[in-house]
């Protein structure tokens, strides 16, 4: 195998693990935001759970963030929580950083 060839088996291999660990912080960060959002909601027991499992499913690649903030807002709205796109999106970031530290340090 030449050095061109391992280099591209080697950008290959760290593209796939990228894209893993991306996936996992990215559903890491819909359960924290659903569960936020289901909290803000006062949502309780099963109710809550089905709406953080339906939150978490969404297919990260076909909805991209600002979409799921769009949405997340008009169903505050809907509900009458006071919650504004600039807090929500404050949350997707925090959650995503909490999610990557989280698979950092190992847990």
């Amino acid at each position: 195998m030449n050095e061109f060839e391992k280099r591209k088996q080697g950008f290959e291999k760290f593209f796939a693990l990228s894209e893993a660990l991306r996936f996992k912080a990215l559903s890491r960060r819909n359960l924290a935001v659903g569960r936020w959002a289901a909290e803000k909601l006062a949502l309780t027991g099963e109710a809550a759970d089905r709406y953080v499992e339906a939150f978490a499913k969404v297919k990260i690649d076909a909805e991209p963030d600002e979409a799921q903030i769009a949405r997340l807002g008009e169903e505050f709205v809907k509900a009458g929580v006071d919650v504004s796109a600039h807090r929500i999106r404050r949350k997707f970031e925090a959650a995503m950083a909490e999610a990557i530290n989280e698979i950092e340090a190992g847990r």
